[in-house]
């Protein structure tokens, strides 16, 4: 298992952290974190809709 060092692993927690929605991707290439990818969704109320009566 290979040490992830300080500065990754500060950047992991403070995106999720940060995060309500989402993902994060960590890649890894011969036991080292190659890249972070971050995919937040916006999720929105919805309205309940009600049709209108038919006279």
């Amino acid at each position: 298992m290979a040490i992830v060092d300080q500065a990754k692993a500060n950047y992991i927690l403070s995106t999720l952290k940060g995060m309500e929605y989402g993902s994060v991707v960590i890649t890894v290439h011969d036991g080292t974190i190659t890249q972070i990818d971050k995919t937040e969704k916006t999720r929105f109320a919805q309205k309940k809709y009600t049709p209108k009566e038919q006279k």
